[in-house]
C-alpha cells in the first residue's frame, strides 16, 4: 500500500473513532433518561466492569502519569457511564420486582448475599457497608487530596522547572528542540494534575449517590412491593434489599477499580518506569531484608499456637528469595569493579580513541566567586540577559548567535570572568560582588570615593562602590551598573566586535536554506556565480564594520547582480561596496539624527588621491599603504577633526568616494577601529547630508 493510501486509511480510522467516542458520549448521557431492555443492561455492565478494568491496567502499565492524559476526561465519561447504568437498573427493578431478569444484577446478588434468607440480606449489606466505607474514606478521599496537593504543588513549581530548563539551554547541556520539548512536557503536567484536581471530585461525589441509590432502592423497593405489588412485607425485603444491593455492588466495584487507578496515577508523579518495573527494582536492591524476614517467620513457627505449616513454607520461600537476590548482588558489584577498572586502565590509544571535540562557538568562563550570578536558585540574573542579548543581536545584526557555553574555570580568579569564541580569549574583566560599577559619562557634578577601575567593555575609568553609595553616585551623575550588567554589556560589545568571527559557511548554508522558502529565485541566482565561500567573506565584510545582514534579501540581489562580472577573479571587496551600497539607506540611518541629518566629514581630494594611489593588492584584497611620516600624519588630521565633531555632540562620519571608502577604512581600522566611513553611492536621497568639516594633513 501507497504513503497516500495508509494516510487515508489512518484518517478515515480516526474519523470512525471520533464519530464513535461522539456517539456513544451521548448515548451515555440518553440513558438517564431512556428505559434499557435487561438484555442491554447486562451487556452495558459488562462493558462498564472491564472498562474499568482495563483503565487500572493501564494506569498501572504507564510509565508518566501525562502519558494517559485522557484520564480526566476519560474519568468523567465512566463515572457517568456507571450512574446511568446504576439509575437505568434502578428504574426495572423497582417497576417489575420479583420479575427482574436482569442476569448480571442477580448473579451479583446470589454471589454476595448467598441464599442464606435474612443472614444473607445482613451479611451482604454489612459487605457492601464495608466497601463504600474503603472506596469513600481510604481511596477516594486520599486521591482527592493527593490530587489537590499535586496540583498546587506542580503549578508553584512550574516557573521554577522552566527557569532550570532555560538555564540548560543556556549552558548547551541541551538542545533548543529538546527545551520546547521539556516546556511542552512541563505544561502538560501541570495541565493534567489540573485536570485531576477537578475529576477527583466526580469519584468521590459517584461513591455518594451510589449510597443514596442503593437506600432510595431498599425503601422505594420494600413500599412499592408491599403496597402496590401485594407482597408481603417479608418477601418485598427479600426481593428488593437483594437486588439493590447486588446492584449497589456491581456498580460499585468498578468504581473501586477507577478510584484505585484514579489514586494510583496522582501518587506516581516521581516515577519514570511502569508499577511493575518500580516494583521489581526497589523490592530487589538488599537481600538482608528477606534474611530477617524469613528467621522472624521461622521464630513465630516456634511459638505455641501460630500455625507453623504456613509460616515455615513462607520463611524458606523468602530465603530463598535472599539466596537469589544476594547472588545477583554479587554479580552486579563485580560488573560494576570490573568496569571501573577497565575506565581507569590507560589506553593505548588515546589519539584514535578520542577524537577532538570541536570547539565551543562562544563560551563565557567564569571563577568560582561568580558562579552566584547563574545559580538558578539565587535568580539566575545573568542566564536571562545572555537569553536576551541574543535575541537583540539576531534583530540588530541579522546574526543569530550560537549558544554560549557557560563554564566554571577554577584556573581564573575568583572574581575574573573570560571570553572566547572557539577557545580564543577575546576579552576579560574583574567583577566586585557587592559592589556597584560606577562610570562618568562626562557631566559627573560631584565626584565620590571608590576604588578606581576600568569598564571591561569600553575600557572608561570607573569606581567600584557599595551598596550604601549608590545613591549617592546616581546623585552625582554617574552610570551605575550591577554585575550582571558588566558582564552582559561587555558580552553585546564583544559580539559586536567580532560577529564576522561568529558566522561560519555552515550558518550560511542554514540560512541559505531558510531563504529558499520565500525567495527560491535570489538563492538560486546568487548561487550561479558565487560559492559559499564568497557569499560567506561578503557577509563577514559587512558584519566588520556593523552593517547588519538581516536585509539578505538585498544583499543577495546585489550579489546576484554584480557577481557574473567577476568571471574567475572574484574582487570580494567590490562585491561589498555594492552590498553596501544596496543597503545605503539603512546605513545612513543608523548613523544619521532623529531629524534624518548625516554630519558628514569630508577629505581633502589631495589627501584622498594619496590614499587611492597607495593601494597594495593582497590576498584579502585591497589594503592602504601610506608611507610611515604620511600615515602618522593623516591619523593625527583624523582624530582632531573627530575630536572637534564629538565635542560639538555629534557622531563622526566619513564621506568619501567609492574608490576610496575601503582604503580610508583599513588605513585608519587599527588606531580608530569603531570609525564609520561611508561612500557617496550609499548615500539615500531621504536623508539630508550636513558637511561638518574637511580632513587636511597639516602644512
Amino acid at each position: 500500500m501507497s504513503d497516500a493510501g495508509r494516510l487515508a486509511e489512518g484518517s478515515l480510522f480516526r474519523d470512525k473513532t471520533d464519530l464513535f467516542i461522539a456517539v456513544a458520549v451521548v448515548a451515555v448521557v440518553m440513558m438517564l433518561i431512556i428505559p434499557l431492555p435487561t438484555v442491554l443492561l447486562d451487556t452495558l455492565m459488562a462493558l462498564n466492569l472491564i472498562l474499568s478494568l482495563l483503565i487500572l491496567l493501564i494506569v498501572l502499565y504507564t510509565k508518566k502519569p501525562t502519558d494517559f492524559s485522557i484520564f480526566p476526561t476519560l474519568l468523567l465519561v465512566i463515572t457517568v457511564f456507571g450512574l446511568a447504568l446504576n439509575i437505568s437498573s434502578t428504574r426495572l427493578i423497582l417497576t417489575k420486582g420479583a420479575a427482574f431478569d436482569g442476569r448480571m444484577i442477580r448473579a451479583f446478588s446470589s454471589f454476595v448475599v448467598g441464599s442464606g434468607g435474612t443472614e444473607g440480606l445482613v451479611v451482604g449489606f454489612i459487605i457492601f457497608i464495608v466497601i463504600i466505607a474503603v472506596q469513600a474514606v481510604v481511596i477516594t478521599k486520599g486521591a482527592t487530596r493527593i490530587a489537590e496537593v499535586a496540583a498546587r504543588f506542580a503549578l508553584d513549581a512550574m516557573p521554577a522547572k522552566q527557569m532550570a530548563i532555560e538555564s540548560e539551554y543556556n549552558s548547551q547541556a541541551i538542545t533548543e528542540e529538546e527545551a520546547i520539548a521539556r516546556k511542552n512536557d512541563l505544561q502538560r503536567e501541570v495541565d493534567f494534575y489540573g485536570a485531576m484536581d477537578g475529576s477527583s471530585k466526580f469519584v468521590s461525589g459517584n461513591v455518594k449517590v451510589g449510597i443514596l441509590i442503593t437506600v432510595v432502592n431498599i425503601l422505594g423497593g420494600i413500599i412499592i412491593g408491599s403496597v402496590f405489588h401485594g407482597e408481603g412485607l417479608s418477601a418485598a425485603v427479600g426481593t428488593y434489599v437483594a437486588f439493590s444491593i447486588g446492584d449497589g455492588l456491581l456498580s460499585q466495584f468498578p468504581a473501586l477499580l477507577v478510584s484505585t487507578a484514579t489514586g494510583i496515577i496522582v501518587t506516581r508523579s516521581v516515577s519514570d518506569g511502569t508499577f511493575g518495573e518500580d516494583a521489581s527494582t526497589q523490592f530487589s536492591r538488599d537481600s538482608r531484608i528477606y534474611w530477617i524476614g524469613a528467621v522472624v517467620l521461622g521464630a513465630f513457627s516456634l511459638l505455641p499456637g501460630f500455625p507453623w505449616y504456613v509460616l515455615v513454607p513462607m520463611a524458606a520461600a523468602l530465603a530463598f528469595l535472599a539466596y537469589r537476590l544476594g547472588r545477583k548482588q554479587l554479580r552486579q558489584e563485580a560488573a560494576a569493579t570490573r568496569k571501573a577498572a577497565e575506565a581507569r586502565r590507560p589506553k593505548e590509544d588515546a589519539a584514535e580513541m578520542a577524537p577532538v571535540v570541536p570547539l565551543d562557538p562562544m563560551s563565557l568562563e567564569l571563577g568560582y566567586g561568580l558562579i552566584p550570578l547563574v545559580d538558578r536558585d539565587k535568580g539566575a540574573e545573568l542566564l536571562e540577559r545572555i537569553q536576551r542579548i541574543r535575541r537583540e543581536s539576531a534583530l540588530d545584526l541579522g546574526l543569530v548567535i550560537p549558544r554560549i557555553r557557560i563554564i566554571d574555570n577554577m584556573r581564573l580568579e575568583p572574581s575574573e570572568y573570560c571570553f572566547k569564541i572557539k577557545g580564543v580569549d577575546v576579552g576579560r574583566g574583574k567583577i566586585r560582588m557587592g559592589y556597584y560599577l560606577c562610570i562618568n559619562p562626562g557631566g559627573v557634578q560631584e565626584e565620590i570615593a571608590g576604588e578606581k577601575t576600568r569598564d571591561p567593555a569600553f575600557g572608561l575609568p570607573a569606581l567600584w562602590v557599595s551598596e550604601d553609595k549608590r545613591a549617592d553616585a546616581e546623585r552625582a551623575g554617574y552610570t551605575v551598573v550591577d554585575s550582571a550588567s558588566i558582564i552582559a554589556t561587555h558580552l553585546t560589545e564583544i559580539i559586536k566586535r567580532n560577529a564576522a568571527e561568529l558566522l561560519g559557511r555552515q550558518d550560511i548554508q542554514a540560512i541559505l536554506d531558510s531563504l529558499k522558502t520565500d525567495y527560491p529565485a535570489v538563492v538560486s541566482e546568487a548561487q550561479k556565480s558565487l560559492s559559499l565561500g564568497d557569499i560567506q567573506k561578503v557577509l563577514q565584510g559587512l558584519l566588520r564594520e556593523r552593517v547588519s545582514i538581516r536585509n539578505l534579501v538585498a544583499i543577495l540581489e546585489a550579489l546576484a547582480d554584480y557577481g557574473p562580472l567577476m568571471k574567475d577573479i572574484k574582487d570580494i571587496q567590490f562585491l561589498i561596496e555594492k552590498s553596501r551600497q544596496a543597503l545605503g539607506r539603512q546605513i545612513c540611518l543608523q548613523y544619521a539624527g532623529d531629524e534624518r541629518i548625516l554630519r558628514v566629514l569630508a577629505i581633502d581630494p589631495g589627501l584622498e588621491r594619496k590614499i587611492i594611489d597607495s593601494a597594495v593588492t593582497t590576498s584579502s584584497g585591497p589594503v592602504a599603504a601610506l608611507e610611515p611620516a604620511l600615515q602618522k600624519a593623516w591619523i593625527k588630521a583624523l582624530t582632531r577633526s573627530i575630536a572637534a565633531v564629538e565635542e560639538r555632540g555629534w557622531l563622526p562620519v566619513i564621506l568619501c568616494s567609492e574608490a576610496a571608502r575601503h582604503l580610508v577604512k583599513s588605513s585608519s581600522d587599527r588606531e580608530l577601529p569603531n570609525l564609520a566611513v561611508l561612500s557617496v553611492p550609499e548615500l539615500s536621497q531621504d536623508i539630508t547630508v550636513e558637511a561638518v568639516g574637511e580632513i587636511k594633513l597639516e602644512t
